[in-house]
């Protein structure tokens, strides 16, 4: 069962600050959170997912390089307007998608399952890990002061976002840098996470009802590891 006392209230006190919709007014995030979750290694049902994201972005990059895939040239423009680089940064559907020539990962079960998704439907996808999380998410352009740790070398290091630059955060720091670029090993998800929440990010010319056909089929998948999964969601839009 989750350990989490109310799931709902970090639906309720998600928030995303005004000037990132000055920045991106098309912009919306999908917001779901998911418990009860069964650990487990990839497995066939995982495999078989993957499988079918990679055959489908192949079959779409004969066509269409990766950066001019629709929604990838929309991120890269986001990216432009508040000072990334692109080239440098790359947004997690592109990144994710430039991997399929030589396999997407194979992490875990639950990993596995949201990239096959992120893929399939070309939207970028991120999983925090809700037991490591504080407070409820919220996006903002960032003041340059936030903390941001990674690992360096065995050490924890502090790197802090440019000013400007958009983040999601908790009540103790950035969870992940440049939008949906880089997550943080703070509240990473890891072999043994049960309670997440999954972090959809669209802009136009994505379609709501893309949205949420790439919400419904990830909310299905998961709910058919085990009867104990519980799913809410919450849509977030200027």
């Amino acid at each position: 069962m989750s350990t989490l006392a109310n799931p709902q209230q970090y639906l309720d006190n998600a928030r995303i600050a005004p000037e990132v919709f000055q920045l991106r007014p098309d912009y919306r995030a999908l917001l779901l959170v998911i418990t009860n979750i069964p650990p487990a290694p990839s497995d066939a049902q995982s495999e078989a997912l993957l499988q079918e994201a990679e055959a489908s972005a192949k079959a779409s990059l004969v066509k269409t390089p990766v950066t001019d895939i629709p929604h990838v040239r929309a991120w890269r423009e986001a990216y432009t307007a508040f000072g990334a680089k692109p080239k440098k940064t790359q947004n997690s559907l592109e990144a994710l998608t430039r991997r399929v020539d030589k396999g997407l990962p194979r992490v875990n079960r639950l990993t596995d399952i949201y990239n096959a998704i992120s893929v399939k439907h070309q939207i970028p996808l991120g999983g925090e890990d809700l037991d490591k999380y504080s407070g409820a998410p919220f996006l903002i352009r960032a003041k340059g002061d936030e903390k941001f740790e990674m690992n360096s070398r065995g050490e924890v290091v502090n790197e802090p976002p440019s000013a400007g630059e958009v983040v999601w955060c908790d009540d103790v720091g950035v969870t992940c840098r440049v939008w949906n670029w880089r997550q943080g090993p703070r509240t990473a998800l890891t072999d043994d996470t049960t309670n997440v929440l999954i972090i959809m990010d669209a802009l136009q010319p994505f379609s709501d009802n893309q949205l949420d056909a790439a919400a419904e089929e990830l909310s299905q998948l998961l709910s058919g590891l085990s009867p104990e999964v519980k799913v809410l969601r919450r849509l977030l839009k200027a």
